[in-house]
C-alpha cells in the first residue's frame, strides 16, 4: 500500500514514515499541505495519514476540498486535539479514523490495516487463496500449513493483488507500490519479484496478462470464521 503522510513534526514524522516502512508499505512523506497536494497530483495513494495543524493551512480544511472534489482516498487524522467535538469535526469532514497524539505506534499500524481492509472491500484479516492462508493484519502467509517468508517488497505486490482480486494491475499501478523503497525502478524490477513470489506461493497464484499486467490466478475466498 502507498501512504501520503502530511506532518510537520520531523520527529514524529521520522518515527512515523519508519514504521509504516518497516510494515511493509511504501510512504511519502509532506510537512506542508501545498506539498500534500503535489504529490496527489502526481501519485495515486491508498491512504493518507493528515496531521490537522499545518504551517500553511488546517488539515481539515484541506481534508473538505478533497472530498469536495470527489476524491475518496482513505484519511486517518492523526492530532493532538482529544476533544470529542473536534473528533466530531474531523470524521464529520470526511475522516476515517480519528488518532490522538501522544499514540502507540503498533496501534496506528491496525489503524491502517483496519481502514485499508474496508476499502478493499473485505474487512475480515484472513484470506483463503487455494492452498494459502494469508493474514492481512498480520501480514503473514501460510502455505499448506507452512509459514512463507516475504520480504517487504515482495508483500508489497500481494498485496496490491490480494486488495484487487478480480482486477488486472498493470506494471506501473504495481511499480507504485514499490516507489518508495528505491528511488529509481529497474525497467525488470515487477518480473523479477513476480518471480519470485511465484516461487514461495505457486506459479498459479499469479497469471500474467502478456502486454497488459498481472492478475491473482485463483479467485478469493474470505474465512467468515476468522479460525487459523
Amino acid at each position: 500500500m502507498r501512504v501520503l503522510l502530511v506532518e510537520d513534526d520531523t520527529l514524529l514524522g521520522a518515527a512515523v514514515r519508519d514504521q509504516i516502512a518497516a510494515d511493509g508499505h511504501s510512504v511519502d512523506w509532506a510537512t506542508r499541505l501545498d506539498a500534500a497536494s503535489d504529490h496527489l497530483r502526481v501519485a495515486t495513494y491508498q491512504l493518507i495519514l493528515l496531521d490537522l495543524m499545518l504551517p500553511d493551512g488546517q488539515g481539515l480544511d484541506f481534508l473538505r476540498r478533497r472530498r469536495l472534489a470527489g476524491d475518496d482516498t482513505p484519511v486517518i487524522i492523526l492530532t493532538a486535539r482529544d476533544q470529542i467535538s473536534d473528533r466530531i469535526a474531523g470524521l464529520n469532514g470526511g475522516a476515517d479514523d480519528y488518532l490522538v497524539k501522544p499514540f502507540d505506534l503498533s496501534e496506528l499500524t491496525a489503524r491502517l490495516g483496519a481502514v485499508a481492509r474496508r476499502y478493499a472491500g473485505n474487512p475480515n484479516p484472513i484470506v483463503r487463496l487455494g492452498e494459502l492462508q494469508v493474514d492481512m493484519a498480520g501480514r503473514s502467509v501460510q502455505r499448506a500449513g507452512r509459514r512463507v517468508a516475504l520480504t517487504a517488497r515482495e508483500w508489497a505486490l500481494f498485496e496490491a493483488l490480494l486488495q484487487h482480486p478480480h482486477q488486472l494491475l498493470s506494471k506501473a499501478q504495481l511499480e507504485e507500490r514499490l516507489y518508495s523503497f528505491d528511488t529509481e525502478i529497474e525497467s525488470n524490477t515487477i518480473e523479477v519479484y513476480v518471480g519470485r513470489l511465484r516461487k514461495k506461493v505457486g506459479h498459479a497464484m499469479i497469471e500474467t496478462v502478456r502486454g497488459m499486467g498481472y492478475r491473482l490466478g485463483q479467485s478469493v475466498a474470505t474465512d467468515s470464521t476468522g479460525d487459523r
